[in-house]
């Protein structure tokens, strides 16, 4: 497997409905595309959950890497570089993914943690397992992922859920426009 996200800030009076027509459109030509579990089309909106700012997101979990390098370098990740410029990727090596019950995905949540230099990663990794499991019980939840970021040694878990965002809630928070999920259900429970 592998995970990635790159976001494009936009400004502060940028029409976020161009951006919910976007997802819209182009959402659904995802919904079955090879060796992909789910692509997140999410949006902060300014002074909303928390938002300081306007930030629309593509958040990824592949099964296939290679399928990750075709779309990098083929004529889909084109059209996003033509619309908003070659932003930034951040990847990450995922650790452990389960399904939820819940279909339809409203929100997703990105909750990160440093992972210091004294932590047992074994114990880490098997912690990280068993707390998927709870969270991928929760009546709300779409799917949960964790993943490591090998350059900075930090731990990333995304959340899928199908209650609306709500800032309370732990980490970073993002509407979902569309989830595209083409094999997500082959990831265990």
């Amino acid at each position: 497997m592998f995970a990635m996200q790159y976001s494009h800030r936009l400004p502060a009076d940028y029409d976020t409905q161009i951006i919910r027509e976007r997802a819209a459109t182009r959402g659904p030509l995802w919904d079955d595309t090879e060796g992909l579990i789910c692509k997140a089309f999410a949006l902060q909106e300014r002074n909303r959950n928390g938002a300081t700012g306007n930030v629309y997101a593509s958040v990824y979990l592949w099964s296939d890497p290679d399928a990750a390098v075709r779309f990098l370098m083929g004529e889909r990740f084109q059209a996003v570089i033509d619309a908003f410029g070659r932003p930034q990727i951040e990847t990450w090596l995922p650790l452990d993914a389960r399904r939820g019950s819940a279909q339809q995905a409203l929100s997703i949540y990105r909750e990160e943690r440093v992972v210091s230099a004294a932590t047992d990663r074994k114990a880490l990794h098997a912690a990280e397992i068993e707390l998927n499991r709870e969270i991928a019980a929760r009546p709300d939840t779409v799917a949960v992922w964790s993943a490591f970021d090998l350059d900075a040694w930090r731990l990333i878990r995304f959340t899928v859920s199908s209650a609306p965002a709500d800032a309370a809630r732990n980490g970073e928070v993002y509407d979902v426009l569309h989830l595209a999920q083409p094999v997500i259900s082959r990831l265990p429970r």
